[in-house]
C-alpha cells in the first residue's frame, strides 16, 4: 500500500471521508487522494515522492506559483512581528487601500477569513440595506457553504451529487430564488414575480464552480439593469476571479460595476482570507459604523496580509495578466488541436487563466449543458493525467488554473500527456 492510500485510510477515521473539504476526497475518481507533502514553482510532490505539474494552485490563490519568494520572505517576516493581535495593524490600512485602488466597485471594505463568510456578510448587508429578504443566485454557482446558497449549488457539492444540502431549514431556503446562468429573461422573470421583495442578485461574473463558464455578451450589464429597475443590489462573487482575469477583476474586464464585491484566494497568498466591500453608503452600515453585527477575531490577520500584499506588488510589478494570458492560451490553442487531431467533439471553455475542459458535446453555457458531461470518461482521464504526472481538479465541475510559474516547458509537457491521455480515454 502507497503512503498515499495508507494516510487517507488513516484519515478516514478522523475526519468525514478522510478530508476536511469535499473534493478533495478524490470520491468521484474512485481512487485515494494524493496527500501533497511540498510544492515550489508549478509542481507539487505528494507523500509517495511522485512529482506533477500542478494546475488546481489551492483552487486559484497561488497565482504566483507555489512558495513563490517574495511571499515567503513576507511570511517570515510577519512571523517574527508575531501572528495575531486582536488588535488593528498597518497591514490591514495597507491592503484595504489597494483592494479599493484596484476593484472599480469597492469604496470601503471588510477583511474576513474565507469566502463564505464574505459572501454571508454581503447577503446580510444587502438585506438590512433594502429592507427585504429574498435573494437571487444562478443554478451551478457557488458562493460557499452558507445555509442560502446552497440551493442548486456547484463546486464540491455539485461533484458529490447533492447539489441541494441536508440541514439547511425550508424556511430560510425558501428566501433564495435561482435563475439561469446567462439567462435574462429567467432573471426577469424571479424580479417580476416578487418586485418588492428581492434584495440582491448574487452572481459568480465568470462561472467556476460548474467548470468555467464566461458571461454571454449583454448578460452582466442586463443584469446590473434589471438589479437597479427592481431595486435589488447586485453582488459580484470575485472570491475566484478577482486579481485573476485582470488587475481588477471580471467587472473591470467586462466594465460592470456591481453595488457590493466579495473576494478571497488571491489577496491571501495562499493563507485563509475573505472581504466584501462596495459603495461607501453601504459599507457604512457594518458595525462599529452602522448597525449591521460582523466581526472575526482573525480577520485581517498580519499573515494573509502580508502574504496578500506580497503577491500583490509581484503581480502589479510585472505584466503579470498580459503573461498569464498568454500562456493560458498557448495550453487552450494546443488543446484544441488535439481535440481536432483526435476528432474529439468536447467543450472547452477558459477566460484568462481559468479553463476547463467539458466531457460533452456542444457549447457549455449554464448549469444544465455542464451536467450532460460524462463524469465517468472525465475520471478516466484525470486518472491518466495524474498517472502522467499532470495534476488536475478532480471534479469536472471546477476550473484548472494556470500560474505564472507555468513556463513553455510545462504547456508542452502538459499538451503530450492530454493528447495520449485522450487517446487512451477514448481507445482511438
Amino acid at each position: 500500500m502507497s503512503k498515499n492510500e495508507e494516510l487517507f485510510q488513516e484519515a478516514t477515521g478522523y475526519m468525514p471521508g478522510g478530508v476536511n473539504s469535499p473534493v478533495r476526497a478524490f470520491r468521484g475518481i474512485e481512487m485515494a487522494p494524493r496527500f501533497i507533502r511540498e510544492g515550489r514553482g508549478c509542481r507539487i510532490t505528494d507523500e509517495d515522492g511522485q512529482e506533477y505539474i500542478d494546475y488546481i494552485g489551492a483552487y486559484g490563490p497561488l497565482i504566483l506559483g507555489h512558495r513563490h519568494p517574495s511571499v515567503v520572505a513576507a511570511l517570515k517576516e510577519a512571523v517574527d512581528r508575531g501572528t495575531a493581535f486582536g488588535a488593528p495593524t498597518a497591514l490591514e490600512v495597507q491592503m484595504a487601500k489597494r483592494v479599493t485602488e484596484l476593484v472599480p466597485s469597492v469604496d470601503v471594505v471588510r477583511m474576513v477569513n474565507s469566502g463564505t463568510e464574505a459572501t454571508l456578510s454581503a447577503i446580510r448587508l444587502a438585506r438590512a440595506a433594502t429592507g427585504r429578504d429574498g435573494i437571487v443566485k444562478f443554478e451551478g454557482c457557488y458562493h460557499g457553504h452558507g445555509d442560502s446558497f446552497l440551493i442548486k449549488a456547484g463546486s464540491g457539492a455539485l461533484a458529490m451529487g447533492v447539489p441541494d444540502s441536508p440541514g439547511v431549514p425550508a424556511s430560510l431556503a425558501s428566501l433564495t430564488r435561482t435563475a439561469t446562468f446567462n439567462d435574462l429573461a429567467s432573471v426577469k422573470r424571479v424580479l417580476a414575480a416578487e418586485p418588492d421583495a428581492i434584495a440582491a442578485v448574487i452572481v459568480e461574473p465568470i462561472a467556476g464552480n460548474m467548470g468555467v463558464v464566461p458571461p454571454a455578451k449583454g448578460f452582466l450589464e442586463g443584469l446590473r439593469e434589471l438589479s437597479t429597475s427592481y431595486g435589488a443590489l447586485l453582488i459580484f462573487d470575485e472570491v475566484m476571479t478577482g486579481f485573476r482575469v485582470s488587475r481588477g477583476g471580471a467587472q473591470e474586464l467586462y466594465g460592470v460595476t456591481p453595488d457590493l464585491t466579495t473576494l478571497g484566494k488571491v489577496i491571501g497568498g495562499g493563507l485563509p482570507v475573505g472581504a466584501y466591500g462596495g459603495r461607501r453608503d453601504l459599507m457604512e452600515q457594518i458595525a462599529p459604523a452602522g448597525p449591521v453585527y460582523q466581526a472575526g477575531t482573525l480577520s485581517g490577520n498580519p499573515l494573509a496580509m502580508s502574504a496578500g500584499l506580497a503577491q500583490l506588488d509581484a503581480l502589479e510589478a510585472s505584466n503579470a495578466w498580459e503573461q498569464l494570458e498568454s500562456t493560458s492560451g498557448l495550453l487552450e490553442t494546443g488543446i484544441r488541436n488535439i481535440l481536432e487531431e483526435l476528432s474529439l467533439p468536447l467543450a472547452l471553455n477558459r477566460v484568462g487563466s481559468m479553463m476547463t475542459l467539458f466531457f460533452t458535446e456542444g457549447e457549455v453555457t449554464n448549469f444544465e449543458q455542464a451536467t450532460r458531461a460524462n463524469t465517468k470518461l472525465h475520471a478516466r482521464f484525470f486518472r491518466n493525467m495524474l498517472e502522467a504526472g499532470i495534476h488536475l481538479p478532480p471534479s469536472q465541475f471546477e476550473a484548472l488554473f494556470v500560474s505564472l510559474a507555468h513556463e513553455q516547458d510545462d504547456i508542452d509537457r502538459t499538451l503530450e500527456a492530454i493528447r495520449q491521455s485522450l487517446k487512451v480515454t477514448y481507445e482511438v
